[in-house]
């Protein structure tokens, strides 16, 4: 399935050698990013979790959120798609979801919260 780019995201990506990723919502994805220590630099962080959302499709702003369970603590993150933060985007496994946003995975925990693969 491929993706829809508009112009200036298409001038971004070639501009800064950025590959797109296609993934969905119910994807468990990696992201190493630069995080803002301050006086320490840009240490890069990885973040893995299942994609719960996709919005703003291909547009410039168009953003994704990732959510993990942390010692029994759900913890969402959202990510600018076409961040210069972001380092790499990977697929660690798709998921097998009839939505578009997984949000129900907030109620959940543990053994329910797991997702088929898709194949």
């Amino acid at each position: 399935m491929a993706i829809k780019i508009n112009s200036k995201v298409k001038a971004y990506l070639e501009k800064n050698k950025k590959e797109v990723v296609d993934f969905r919502a119910g994807d468990t994805i990696k992201v190493v990013y630069k995080e803002d220590d301050g006086d320490k630099g840009q240490p890069l962080q990885t973040f893995e979790g299942v994609c719960i959302a996709k919005k703003g499709g291909s547009q410039a702003g168009a953003t994704f959120t990732l959510r993990k369970d942390s010692s029994n603590i759900g913890v969402e993150k959202t990510f600018p798609l076409f961040s210069s933060r972001l380092e790499k985007i990977s697929i660690v496994r798709k998921g097998k979801v009839r939505r578009s946003k997984v949000f129900y995975l907030r109620g959940l925990s543990k053994r329910a919260a797991r997702i088929k693969e898709r194949r």
